[in-house]
């Protein structure tokens, strides 16, 4: 009533049990097919509630990598939290067949909110690449490290392509937010053969010619400055010395410097980051992109340990779902502040939390902490828990409505992470309005008080657990 043009979907929570990490829910819901409820990014609370939502205009925009990170400014030498994603449109056949599924149309930027909900920095991708809605992280050096990606037309029969083909090139791009120069570059067509890719070049029939060998979908910083990249559809991951473009390591995919254990191997991945020791952890899609869609294996969270003396990786934890899922796309496996870990099932409308301990396949509840479930087909790229003050910068909204010889007033503040009550006053006139209800604790994104008071001005304040005000909405009347 009070935010009649916010429609975020409504998540449903299956399971949640006491111990979770401190924190929000940080999701960017869209579908590659029915959409409930308006795209965007949306804050939710560990009940489902909105906390902050920010609707797109369209359902054929999304935004994507939607978390919490921190912003140092190198000319003042400060560092705050910062909101930060993706915004663009994704090529989703059969509504986009000029590039590759998954990959981003043109025109696609990253965008930098404070804790106001201002708008702080847009980044764009350079040397006539596309801004990828993969990955966007920033540095303590003040800057932003991005996957970039374009078509860069090629003879494909080599690769048993067509001679007036394209190869989706991805670039890993750096950019001073300071200054907006790029300070470094990366290009996997440069350095990754692609005749080592799982896709076939046959495969760009249905996408314009264009072929995804790579579909590089993760990048991670190390302590010593080396990055950690994904490539899904080599079912590779790659350590690069910053400092020379060299290749290190290749772990899985077809030349691989690792031998795999046993539950190490891995299909179709996403998200792989570094952990502390020589482990690395990344969502394990095990699906679905093989010429009869069969699912190599079942979707999970996985860490691995790497024996670098004898060139082999193990299994260290997995972390499965129940039901059992096979994402075909996207998904996030974030370590958080308690040792649990965070899992966003990608192309499957699921989050999850989990004990450090973890599971193993058929064993899915064992180690569940929390679960909840998206709407319809509404899915999110990666799914995070982060900690948020959020204070925003406009007031907080109200709304009146009279029956029965009653006023309910309806009060919300989106975006507010430490609004815990409400007052309402009400009045004749505009100018003279009074408490009519000092203290109605706050129950979810929109709080509904009842009042005797016909009013017909009414207006709110927000209050914090100390009972001061934080904000104060503009005065309404009751039609």
């Amino acid at each position: 009533m009070s935010a009649p043009n916010l429609h975020p979907m409504r998540v449903a929570v299956t399971t949640q049990r006491p111990g979770t990490a401190p924190g929000k829910i940080f999701v960017a819901p869209y579908s590659l097919s029915g959409m409930v409820g308006q795209t965007g990014s949306l804050i939710a609370d560990d009940s489902g509630d909105p906390v902050w939502f920010r609707p797109l205009s369209s359902t054929n925009l999304q935004n994507a990598d939607f978390r919490v990170q921190t912003y140092h400014n190198s000319r003042t030498g400060t560092a705050q939290p910062v909101l930060t994603w993706w915004q663009g449109s994704i090529a989703i056949p059969p509504t986009y067949t000029n590039l590759p599924g998954g990959a981003p149309e043109p025109g696609g930027c990253y965008y930098i909110y404070d804790t106001h909900y201002r708008l702080l920095r847009t980044v764009s991708a350079r040397h006539g690449f596309n801004a990828d809605e993969h990955e966007f992280l920033l540095t303590r050096r003040g800057t932003a490290l991005f996957i970039a990606s374009k078509p860069v037309p090629m003879d494909l029969r080599p690769y048993g392509g067509s001679r007036n083909g394209a190869i989706l090139d991805s670039e890993i791009q750096e950019v001073d937010l300071a200054t907006g120069r790029l300070v470094f570059s990366w290009d996997m067509l440069a350095h990754v053969n692609p005749a080592d890719s799982q896709v076939p070049a046959s495969d760009a029939s249905s996408s314009a010619g264009i072929w995804d060998p790579y579909h590089m979908n993760s990048i991670d910083e190390g302590p010593g400055g080396q990055l950690l990249v994904s490539a899904r559809n080599m079912w590779a991951v790659y350590d690069i010395a910053k400092r020379t473009g060299r290749i290190r390591w290749q772990l899985g995919g077809k030349k691989s410097d690792f031998t795999l254990g046993q539950n190490a191997d891995f299909y179709w991945q996403h998200d792989a980051r570094f952990r502390p020791g020589n482990t690395i952890s990344m969502f394990d899609d095990g699906c679905c992109n093989s010429p009869d869609n069969t699912p190599e294996q079942q979707s999970h969270g996985l860490i691995l340990s790497l024996d670098f003396r004898h060139h082999h990786a193990s299994a260290v934890k997995t972390y499965y779902h129940e039901p059992p899922l096979y994402a075909a796309s996207q998904g996030s496996t974030q370590a958080l502040s308690n040792g649990d870990a965070f899992i966003g099932w990608g192309q499957e409308s699921y989050y999850s939390e989990y004990t450090g301990a973890g599971n193993s396949e058929n064993n899915g509840l064992q180690s569940l902490r929390y679960d909840a479930k998206m709407p319809g087909s509404n899915i999110s790229y990666r799914a995070f828990r982060n900690e948020w003050i959020g204070t925003p910068y406009y007031p907080p909204s109200v709304a009146a409505r009279a029956s029965g010889g009653q006023t309910t007033v309806y009060a919300s503040w989106n975006g507010s992470t430490q609004t815990r009550a409400w007052q309402v006053l009400g009045g004749p006139d505009a100018g003279s309005l009074v408490p009519l209800v000092s203290h109605a604790s706050r129950s979810g994104f929109e709080t509904a008080v009842a009042t005797n008071n016909r009013g017909p001005y009414f207006q709110v304040k927000a209050l914090d657990a100390d009972g001061k005000v934080l904000g104060t909405s503009t005065i309404v009347k009751v039609d």
